[in-house]
């Protein structure tokens, strides 16, 4: 992510110290559910200074793509339940992650693929801070598709060895 570019807001939020990593030991969806109820809480509480964002990379649980994409809408679930709409949201990579009328080999779903599925927890008003300088938000995305396309599927593939 960092290294290619591909979130241009990434690498000064890492170099700060301000990413949260959580790596959670939980098996089961209850479980993660808990687990992601609490981080959010974290990360609402604590200073930007000291916490600007939280990877909750969940290993043992929700392999499955399909189970991932459905576990979302409960994520969403949870951060309105928390009142916390508006303030923190939750983005998603997988390592089989696929939009929708994609084939699973676009280089498009590489943007939003990990090692491991892996929720990411964001403070709203930092996304508007960061996007704030960007003249065209969407050219974002378009930019990392081209990047994507300029190291091809075998050149992704080498990357994850």
């Amino acid at each position: 992510m960092i290294g290619l570019k591909l979130c241009p807001f990434a690498h000064a939020v890492y170099a700060s110290g301000g990413v949260r990593l959580k790596v959670s030991d939980e098996r089961t969806a209850a479980g993660l559910l808990e687990e992601l109820g609490g981080e959010l809480r974290y990360l609402h509480e604590a200073s930007p200074a000291d916490c600007e964002t939280t990877l909750l990379i969940h290993p043992w649980v929700l392999n499955d793509f399909v189970e991932f994409n459905e576990f979302l809408e409960i994520c969403d679930a949870t951060v309105e339940e928390l009142d916390l709409t508006g303030e923190l949201q939750v983005a998603s990579f997988h390592p089989q992650y696929q939009f929708a009328g994609t084939a699973a080999d676009d280089l498009g779903n590489f943007t939003n693929r990990s090692p491991y599925p892996t929720l990411h927890l964001l403070r709203e008003a930092s996304v508007e801070r960061a996007l704030d300088g960007v003249e065209d938000p969407a050219s974002i995305y378009e930019e990392n598709i081209r990047r994507l396309h300029q190291i091809g599927l075998a050149g992704w593939r080498a990357l994850w060895k």
